[in-house]
């Protein structure tokens, strides 16, 4: 990518990459608020992600959006400069240089629930089932904690790693009513269904659904993948077919979540809404 040097360098580290929307999202951004700003993609390899932020560091870049797989080693390489939600994700996928050193956020819970309630889902008092116990998982669980969700049950193929989640929440000891539980997939369902269903499993990368039980959703319940395409996943064809009044996918989240991240480096906060428009209309043009 061929840009002045002169504009503030900006870029999203990860294998694979090319498929990265961000540098779209954020000159949106850019011009939206009127913050000039060059945006990259970089490939870094597996086992080289420390060497490609100091390359990129020392090109002048000001900060970063880390996606997989190196959100972790992001966090691991902040230390201790990271903000309270990522220390507790345990992942950081928002990187700033201040003082000479790297400083890490994690925006994807922040994104999850600003698209939540873009989509008009009550999340105080709400009871909410969370499909996967991995990195996309631990992400959203204090945003979703601090939304005021009064439950939140982690389900996972592997019943341990749920639970392994669910106890390192409460081994936090962080204040609130929210009550964190775990299981395995095949005991996911609750009386009186669940408000919000989130599927943060790869599984829609791999053409699949979770191998959830029947009877998951309250009335009114929304079923959220964080995936996104041209067409509805199939998690999201799974929940109509289980009774889900509402279905979205993850194209909102993602450009949350990147929101938050401009905000973080530029002290400004761009609209997502006309952003989010002209995404979802590519996406249907390429389906």
């Amino acid at each position: 990518m061929t840009m002045s040097s002169s504009l503030p360098r900006y870029a999203v580290i990860g294998n694979p990459i090319a498929h990265s929307r961000s540098p779209q999202i954020h000159a949106m951004f850019s011009a939206q608020t009127g913050r000039p700003l060059q945006y990259e993609r970089l490939l870094a390899p597996v086992d080289g992600f420390a060497a490609t932020l100091q390359a990129f560091r020392e090109a002048g870049g000001l900060g970063a959006n880390v996606t997989v797989p190196f959100k972790q080693e992001a966090w691991a390489l902040a230390g201790p400069r990271v903000s309270s939600r990522a220390r507790l994700a345990g992942a950081v996928n928002t990187l700033w240089l201040r003082d000479g050193e790297w400083h890490g956020c994690n925006t994807d819970g922040v994104g999850l629930v600003s698209d939540l309630m873009r989509l008009g889902v009550p999340l105080r008092d709400a009871r909410v089932l969370l499909v996967g116990a991995g990195g996309a998982a631990r992400g959203v669980l204090q945003p979703l904690a601090e939304a005021g969700c009064a439950r939140i049950h982690i389900v996972n193929r592997s019943a341990a790693r749920a639970e392994e989640l669910a106890q390192a929440w409460a081994a936090a000891a962080l204040p609130g009513p929210t009550r964190v539980s775990a299981s395995g997939l095949d005991q996911a369902a609750s009386p009186g269904g669940w408000n919000v269903v989130i599927n943060a499993t790869a599984s829609g990368l791999q053409n699949a659904a979770p191998q959830l039980p029947g009877g998951l959703y309250a009335p009114d319940a929304m079923a959220y993948d964080m995936v996104y395409g041209a067409r509805a996943t199939p998690f999201m064809r799974q929940a109509e077919a289980d009774g889900a009044a509402r279905r979205a996918d993850g194209l909102g989240m993602l450009v949350e979540q990147a929101c938050e991240s401009f905000f973080i480096w530029h002290g400004v906060r761009p609209d997502p809404s006309p952003v989010l428009v002209t995404l979802r209309a590519a996406l249907l043009a390429e389906g």
